[in-house]
């Protein structure tokens, strides 16, 4: 049988011809506390590029109140020059020269938040350029992901609030509600727990977030009081690179045990998944290093068989879900409402990825612009 030869097409040039960087502050939208910090304002850090075929790219990363100037100055003295002049089409290959560039702070969190910034912007360029939004280009396993809500689960709430917007989020069809727990004592975690499963029934799932505030032995013995209480998982309960003690807790408990919010590269997830102390990965986009290396992490979690439920930045975590088979959930929590001009689309309890090309995020330049402080 022979072959028809491939049809021709004239590929846009990605070469990136300039890059620049820049702090926006974003507000919070509501007070979030938790366990061990309170979520102050969104240092927001973009990164635009422009490439030879007329193509733009806007990426960005975030920390939640503090160092974004410090991966703002690795940006403007390193990686933008190693940039330019690189493919935007090739994202596996501008990821691993800026990587190299920063070797001497790699592993850690300054240089993967500036390579995320970086990595996302590619992406949006690569996106743009072949006329493909993100989910599909990533993957495309389906179009939308369900949602839970954890903008009324903060640990200061007390408990009638909790238990009020549990029950506005079960009304609004979502699909869970994570709860902060750390409380002094184990009782009054468990007792606030309680209250949201009795008026939310048993339809709902409920997730509990510890935030990396517990030893091996407490976080094994409050999930022993959380388990007649059907909980979804048991997120960060102890420090992030205590990977025994996730192990021991795992092996302790028929509670699911989420982590991966505070992990920096594809690396220590894999030693997670091998040592089966990790049953959901929550991998963030921004903090692992971008696009190119969350792929990886989704994709390694799968072939463990374990689901993947990211942290944070809906906006543009839903294209990434959408994009890997493995995705569980999406984490509902609103930050750029002030400056997009259109929000996450929410229907039946699911977000829906955007069909637009690039990353599907609708930014407001002039609302950034006027938050722009370096």
């Amino acid at each position: 049988m022979t072959l028809a030869p491939p049809t021709s097409r004239t590929a846009v040039d990605g070469t990136i011809v300039s890059a620049e960087a820049w702090l926006s502050d974003l507000e919070v939208e509501t007070v979030r506390t938790d366990a061990v910090q309170s979520f102050l304002k969104q240092e927001t850090i973009f990164v635009r590029i422009r490439t030879a075929g007329g193509v733009e790219g806007l990426g960005y990363s975030y920390t939640i109140g503090t160092g974004g100037e410090a991966v703002l100055s690795l940006l403007r003295t390193c990686l933008l020059d190693v940039l330019v002049g690189m493919d935007a089409n090739r994202p596996e290959a501008v990821w691993r020269a800026l990587f190299s560039a920063t070797r001497a702070t790699t592993v850690g969190a300054i240089t993967s938040l500036a390579l995320a910034a970086v990595d996302t912007a590619v992406w949006d360029a690569r996106c743009t350029a072949s006329g493909l939004p993100l989910w599909v280009a990533a993957g495309g396993s389906r179009p939308s992901i369900p949602l839970y809500d954890t903008e009324g689960g903060w640990l200061h709430f007390d408990t009638d609030d909790l238990v009020a917007q549990a029950v506005e989020s079960q009304r609004r069809g979502l699909n869970g509600v994570k709860i902060k727990v750390g409380k002094t004592r184990g009782h009054e975690d468990a007792e606030r727990l309680a209250a949201v499963r009795a008026a939310v029934g048993p339809g709902m799932d409920i997730m509990v977030d510890a935030n990396q505030s517990m030893t091996a032995a407490e976080a094994i013995r409050r999930a022993a009081l959380f388990e007649p209480l059907d909980i979804f998982w048991f997120e960060e309960p102890l420090p992030a690179e205590d990977v025994a003690g996730h192990r021991r807790l795992a092996e302790s408990t028929t509670l699911p045990v989420a982590v991966g919010e505070s992990m920096y590269s594809v690396g220590h997830f894999r030693e997670y998944l091998q040592a089966g102390a990790a049953s959901i990965v929550q991998v963030d986009v921004a903090r692992v290093g971008g696009i190119t290396p969350w792929l990886k992490v989704a994709h390694l979690a799968e072939s463990f068989n374990v689901a993947v439920a990211p942290h944070f930045l809906m906006e543009l975590h839903v294209s990434l879900c959408c994009a890997v088979p493995n995705a569980l959930y999406l984490e509902h929590i609103p930050q750029l409402r002030a400056v997009t001009k259109r929000e996450l689309v929410i229907r039946d309890g699911h977000g829906v990825a955007p069909d637009a090309p690039g990353l599907g995020i609708d930014w407001d330049l002039d609302a950034i612009d006027d938050r722009r402080v370096a």
